[in-house]
């Protein structure tokens, strides 16, 4: 397992403990095949015309990119439509599939179990903030300032830094 001062790139498959309010094993994987896992919904590093980053929060403490697990059988990208459209109030025009965020929970109730999540690059239109699900913040930021406002768990960075490179950021 790599420790997060030592590396600032994920590589695939490589193990970094993460730490928030449960410890995480977490990893990246490249397009593709999915590794093996519970499928946990999608996520996306959403970017407007104006090249801004659009990023929500429960609190307006902690921020994040849009994302949230499956309705049903419903597809990664669908996943990913839906979500930012309920959380950001953004409409995805295009997307590109970046990678996969693996992580298993060591101490929580999913018990061991590895969750696969979906990180997309999305191109969005944003319309007027209305929120109506669970989050209550949004906000757009300047590519240059991302990392400044972006929630990062300690021994996160370098996949955050992973995804950030996959999205051109």
């Amino acid at each position: 397992m790599s420790e997060s001062g030592r590396h600032n790139v994920a590589s695939d498959g490589e193990e970094h403990l993460v730490r928030s309010s449960r410890s995480w094993v977490a990893s990246w994987y490249p397009p593709g095949e999915p590794p093996e896992g519970k499928p946990w919904g999608s996520a996306g590093v959403c970017v407007t015309p104006e090249r801004k980053v659009v990023l929500v929060s429960l609190s307006g403490d902690q921020w994040g990119f849009p994302a949230g697990r499956p309705i049903g059988s419903e597809s990664w990208e669908d996943c990913l439509r839906r979500e930012t459209l309920e959380e950001a109030c953004a409409t995805v025009r295009t997307c590109r599939l970046l990678g996969f965020y693996r992580g298993t929970d060591q101490d929580g109730p999913a018990g061991g179990t590895p969750l696969v999540r979906a990180v997309w690059r999305a191109e969005v239109e944003v319309s007027p903030w209305s929120p109506t699900f669970e989050i209550r913040f949004r906000k757009l930021v300047r590519q240059a300032e991302l990392l400044k406002h972006l929630t990062v768990h300690r021994g996160e960075l370098p996949l955050i830094n992973r995804i950030l490179r996959e999205a051109q950021l």
